[in-house]
């Protein structure tokens, strides 16, 4: 295996640094298997304050053993460092741009998007699947679930599709975006994934359990490693709606994750400083309560809620 100009022979373990532009390198984590077979990439960090992933691919990192699989796999605990490290919020603090709206990347563009030019140059090629793990941030809270892509080639589709129905995630939700790290991959004919698990800010060992458990999954769906994996009770969300704020404002919710909601409901609504109701979000349709803003003060456009129904 050859992962950045570093050579990892069979059974190999080490830590390969991923060229950024003008940037220092990003730290990735390579372990080659015994024997021939499929590569896995999975990134985490790509916002600064959700936690679950990075400190899942730590572990991993240690624990997996290449003698035991057969392929490769390519860990990214960290790919938006410096938002990690001072706990930024959606955004790379350099330029200020989520990272997950920066693809496809630049080379000679602002920070984030040296960051996903770099990514997609590294790891798109070395992908048979990519993961990526992402958690609600410190103003949101999330019930876990996986995006697979609806908007890529039918094989990329439904090779994506069917890692996704493997992971110990209740929900799997379709998903057509095309300008992140995972669906611009899709995009590139890459199958991927976006899982999100943990929020608020915040990590447990429980979480990270889960997470170490999904991607061994990936792993043992793709033969890297060995043993099977056993059904899992998930529910497809077909439709989804994202509220976001029409003005900045005090948002309060009015329902909680994992609740289920009838069509025209009041599912929150958003005030001014002296209490005058600036908008409310009702639903739509019958659904299921994904993710929501626990945030008091929003800015215009910022999420809200979102909400589906399979």
């Amino acid at each position: 295996m050859i992962f950045c100009g570093t050579t990892l022979l069979p059974g190999e373990r080490k830590n390969v640094p991923l060229p950024v532009p003008d940037a220092p390198p990003l730290n990735a984590i390579c372990l080659c298997g015994a024997a021939r077979g499929r590569t896995l990439v999975v990134t985490g960090g790509v916002h600064g304050c959700e936690y679950v992933g990075p400190q899942a691919l730590r572990r991993l990192a240690g624990e997996l053993d290449p003698a035991r699989l057969s392929g490769n796999v390519i860990l990214l605990p960290l790919a938006n460092p410096s938002a990690f490290y001072a706990g930024a919020k959606q955004v790379v603090p350099e330029d200020g741009v989520n990272l997950n709206r920066a693809f496809p990347g630049d080379s000679a563009g602002s920070l984030s998007a040296r960051l996903a030019f770099a990514l997609e140059t590294a790891l798109y090629p070395e992908a048979d699947l990519l993961a990526d793990l992402h958690s609600g941030d410190c103003n949101e809270a999330l019930h876990p679930l996986v995006f697979f892509p609806t908007a890529g080639e039918e094989m990329v589709n439904q090779v994506s599709l069917a890692a996704a129905k493997v992971l110990t995630v209740p929900y799997r939700v379709r998903s057509t975006a095309k300008n992140g790290l995972y669906s611009w991959a899709v995009q590139r004919g890459v199958p991927a994934l976006l899982i999100e698990r943990g929020g608020q800010g915040l990590w447990s060992e429980q979480e990270v359990d889960a997470c170490c458990e999904d991607v061994r999954s990936l792993l043992r769906h793709l033969e890297i490693m060995p043993g099977g994996n056993p059904p899992r009770d998930q529910l497809e969300i077909t439709e989804t709606f994202y509220a976001e704020a029409e003005s900045e404002g005090f948002w309060y919710p009015a329902v909680g994750l994992d609740q289920q909601v009838r069509r025209g409901e009041l599912l929150g609504h958003l005030e001014t400083l002296s209490g005058h109701r600036l908008q409310e979000v009702r639903a739509e349709f019958d659904g299921i309560v994904l993710y929501y803003t626990i945030a008091l003060g929003v800015r215009a456009g910022d999420p809200l809620i979102a909400y589906g129904h399979p």
